[in-house]
């Protein structure tokens, strides 16, 4: 006899607000799932001394319930109509995501991470919560890790997490105890699943959703269509240098072809306080010191394949738009893309044009807005996304055009303090990340009690020796370093003749213009930078009209709250009077960010200057 259809229940389960709808942007990961792609993210934590396999499980199980979707799958809409949702799993075992498993034989460096590269390549099992763990016993022969120490290795869906989501899930499965030990563990909560809704309520549900909000779409674009617009003529008023295919072509590379399904990596461990100090020495970020080492290592890799391409290669730099309020665990990023300066041969230069390109890459982030990034991928129909993906994937659509970037390279900090696990202290740390067709390479630094890890995954088509780029990377960054010392020594370290800048009369005649005309920088007050495009690199000026007395000096200033750009030959055109300002403005070869007051300003004292 056929099971009678209960409309209430059916409605019931549409209305209730429990069963939460995954959004676009953790749907993204979803799309790219294919046979040589699965789109998790895992870590490999080694714990020091002999733990348990036991209390680890015992431990697992008494934090489940700090964890929801541990214990949640994913449920279509039937015919894709929408995306996914995140229902109780009825059927859930830990057994079947707890994997013990023994390294073998020779029990060093090289097996585990061999063994770590085959498990991380399997795919996980979308019918089932997303994660998996293995808990890997015997490693006896690994310098500076004790006799008979752990490796875990935990596996997650990227539906579920991004990189700082998943450094808070750390802190729920570890502790920053060192006595965990001896404490009382509280006992595993039941686990009482609500039943799956009926496929008619999912319908239902979607349904809802958009009579709820039928402007959903319309307004997303209109908000980003305001932001471009924006961004657009920002272009014409300010610095910002527009990522164009057509002025910054992304080279094809190595990095961009079809991928294989057997991953690889490799890592190195570098000292934060050691690339802190670069950063202190240098300025910029700690992002810009990993971005210049790791670009470092990529053009010796590709001068030794004889693959190095005359333009830079381009990094996509994913970057958190999440707010210090934010507690949901999903994903809420939005992505740069830096030009990694692999053209230039000397560290000193490549870092200070990396730095640049982060400064001006912040400024297009901040146009474009991050409330407005992260709603973008929610307007995208799931159905018509996922076609899209895997026909990109089937019909090789990355071999028609040129890759949007090279490589993606991602920076998350990790905790500052030791973690332990049921009293054994957590040696190291590393992350391990997905790739595509179309994008072979990336490079995850992490940071974890005053070590920087930074790992590289790829598949055996795309760089078999992952192993030795991570010595490159180690020697990268020791290269950068003695740099930066000699320089601090007064060494000169660059081999090339630099070109002169032909503008350095105009800022004499600047400051001397300034110094009998005091009243001026009362007028004009403001600090301000000019960046001259000397073609092979760029000069910075600071304008400092914040005292009595002007100070004009040689000096980049990474975070300017006027900022002006301008070529070399440009500015000593306008200098001699061969080009006028307005022809400059018009035709966009001075570009001025800030606020509207400040560039007026600016412009008022230039031209006061150039009428003198």
């Amino acid at each position: 006899m056929a099971k009678k259809i209960d409309l209430k229940d059916i409605v019931q389960d549409a209305f209730d607000s429990s069963i939460q709808q995954i959004s676009g942007s953790d749907a993204a990961f979803l799309y790219a799932e294919s046979p040589t792609s699965p789109m998790h993210v895992a870590t490999l934590n080694i714990v020091e001394g002999s733990l348990k396999f036991e209390d680890f499980k015992d431990i697992v199980a008494s934090k489940l319930h700090l964890i929801p979707k541990f214990r949640q799958r994913l449920l279509n809409v039937p015919m894709n109509l929408d995306y996914p949702y995140w229902v109780d799993d009825p059927n859930f075992d830990i057994d079947l995501h707890l994997n013990r498993i023994k390294l073998p034989d020779p029990s060093n460096w090289k097996t585990l991470r061999d063994l770590t590269s085959t498990l991380f390549s399997a795919p996980l099992d979308l019918r089932r919560p997303l994660w998996s763990v293995h808990f890997i016993e015997g490693i006896d022969e690994i310098a500076q890790v004790p006799k008979g120490s752990v490796a875990i290795i935990t596996k997650i869906h990227h539906v579920m997490i991004d990189g700082t989501s998943g450094v808070g899930l750390l802190g729920v499965l570890y502790d920053s105890d060192e006595n965990g030990k001896q404490k009382k563990r509280s006992k595993p909560k039941a686990y009482n699943p609500e039943p799956l809704p009926d496929e008619l309520s999912l319908l239902l549900k979607s349904g809802y959703a958009f009579f709820k909000n039928p402007f959903k779409v319309p307004k997303t674009v209109a908000e980003t269509a305001y932001s471009f617009i924006k961004s657009r003529a920002a272009k014409k008023l300010s610095i910002q240098k527009e990522f164009s295919a057509t002025k910054f072509p992304v080279p094809i590379t190595i990095f961009n072809g079809s991928i294989s399904a057997k991953r690889t990596w490799g890592t190195a461990i570098l000292s934060f306080d050691r690339i802190n100090a670069l950063r202190k020495t240098m300025g910029g970020s700690i992002n810009d010191v990993i971005l210049a080492i790791c670009a470092g290592a990529m053009r010796r890799y590709l001068i030794e394949k004889e693959k190095l391409p005359l333009h830079p290669l381009v990094a996509n730099v994913p970057i958190s738009i999440r707010t210090e309020n934010s507690t949901k665990m999903n994903n809420q990023i939005a992505n740069m893309m830096i030009q990694l300066a692999t053209h230039i041969e000397d560290p000193l230069e490549r870092l200070e044009y990396i730095q640049e390109q982060t400064m001006l890459g912040k400024s297009r982030h901040n146009t474009m807005g991050a409330k407005t990034l992260a709603k973008m991928a929610d307007v995208v129909p799931f159905g018509l996304a996922n076609l899209a993906a895997g026909l990109y994937s089937k019909y090789n659509i990355k071999d028609l055009h040129r890759p949007p970037f090279n490589v993606t390279i991602t920076n998350v900090p990790g905790p500052r303090g030791l973690l332990y696990l049921n009293g054994h202290k957590v040696v190291s740390i590393f992350g391990l990340t997905p790739v595509v067709d179309g994008f072979g390479l990336i490079i995850a630094a992490f940071s974890y009690n005053g070590q920087v890890s930074i790992t590289t995954t790829s598949d055996s088509k795309t760089m078999p020796d992952a192993d030795v780029f991570s010595r490159y990377i180690r020697e990268s960054a020791n290269e950068l370093e003695e740099h930066i010392t000699n320089l601090g020594k007064g060494k000169s370290t660059s081999k090339t003749k630099q070109v002169k800048s032909k503008s350095a009369p105009f800022f004499t005649a600047l400051k001397k213009y300034l110094k009998e005309n005091p009243k001026f920088v009362k007028a004009y007050k403001g600090l301000y930078q000019i960046q001259l495009d000397l073609g092979d690199r760029t000069d910075g000026w600071e304008l400092n009209l914040t005292k009595p007395v002007a100070v004009i000096k040689k000096k980049k200033n990474l975070a300017p709250k006027v900022l002006i750009e301008i070529e070399d030959e440009n500015l000593f055109a306008l200098y001699k009077g061969k080009l006028l300002l307005e022809e400059l403005k018009i035709q966009g070869r001075i570009k001025i960010t800030g606020t509207a007051a400040s560039k007026t300003k600016f412009m008022k004292l230039l031209t006061a200057f150039l009428e003198r």
